[in-house]
């Protein structure tokens, strides 16, 4: 091992760019949070898919606890442009640093791999690109043409970043008609500075409102992480914010912290906590909304779709 090599919880040094702060301890999972490790041969099977196309998912990358249950359904959220993102965010469990080049054959491969799947619906999301002159939204749009030509039957959810200081890629990735747009608040307001220090809060919420206006028939979708100090009361406040930038489908879920130099786990939300919140934002006008401690952004985003759909019939149906 080199001199200068800098460990983190005694494995790879997954995130060097962290080691400067300070550790926090991992909490104990409550009974509630707690999954089986993956061992279906679904799930193996996904994995070869996903291999065999040279393809990166966030399932992995950002350690989420779902993989197990949504590789087994053969639902892998793929994400686009490396597995390196520019920004650091204190909860994320994807690698910082600089990413390499694009590689042009990646919507073919990520085409290829929806349809070896055989998925109805397909999530696609991507690291954080700032070294990009449009933060990679024609490769977005790239991806999602390459997917409905390949399997025109499948409806494709976008989750992007908030093109930061990257005027026009909202306009160049919408142009290609995802199905679904979703761009995730992570957290409320106060503190942004210390999770997602990169970003900025209501970027992220003209984003949401600008990609509704370029697509006044399709599904906007953001989501919130609980457990990092927030209040209530400023989440049902971010809740009136997407309502008022008229996004359709709020997610609430549990942040698990990865590391002890990722942000400090506060508290654990219990599942009553949850379903109240899920009340909270269902009466303020959400056409869905998904809380529970293991939810995330992708997760059952097949059956949410299907869902949607028949909600926003329900609600025309009751205009009519």
């Amino acid at each position: 091992m080199a001199p200068m090599t800098v460990v983190i919880d005694n494995i790879a040094p997954r995130h060097p760019e962290k080691a400067h702060r300070p550790d926090n301890e991992i909490q104990r999972k409550p009974d509630w949070i707690r999954v089986k490790a993956p061992v279906s041969k679904e799930y193996v099977a996904t994995r070869e898919i996903v291999r065999a196309n040279k393809l990166h998912t966030v399932c992995e990358e950002a350690a989420c606890p779902n993989i197990g249950e949504c590789w087994t359904k053969r639902h892998a959220t793929m994400m686009i442009m490396g597995d390196t993102c520019t920004r650091a965010c204190a909860f994320c469990n994807v690698k910082t640093g600089l990413p390499g080049p694009l590689d042009a054959e990646e919507p073919a491969n990520v085409a290829n791999g929806v349809k070896t799947l055989g998925l109805a619906h397909v999530v696609i999301t991507s690291v954080d690109r700032d070294d990009l002159a449009d933060g990679g939204a024609e490769h977005f749009a790239k991806v999602i043409n390459a997917i409905h030509a390949t399997s025109p039957g499948t409806s494709v959810e976008v989750l992007t970043p908030d093109f930061l200081r990257k005027d026009g890629a909202i306009e160049v990735l919408m142009a290609a008609q995802p199905e679904v747009f979703n761009h995730t608040l992570e957290t409320v307001p106060r503190l942004y500075l210390k999770i997602r220090p990169g970003a900025r809060y209501f970027t992220s919420l003209r984003l949401l409102e600008r990609a509704k206006e370029l697509m006044p028939t399709g599904f906007t979708k953001s989501g919130l992480m609980v457990g990092l100090g927030e209040t209530r009361e400023e989440i049902m406040q971010v809740m009136d914010d997407l309502r008022a930038a008229k996004v359709d489908f709020l997610t609430i879920g549990q942040y698990l912290q990865p590391t002890k130099k990722h942000a400090k786990l506060e508290r654990f939300w219990t599942p009553e906590e949850f379903a109240q919140l899920e009340s909270i934002a269902r009466a303020k006008g959400f056409l869905m909304v998904s809380a529970s401690p293991l939810t995330r952004s992708s997760y059952h985003a097949d059956s949410d779709f299907a869902e949607l759909k028949k909600a926003r019939s329900s609600q025309l149906a009751a205009k009519a």
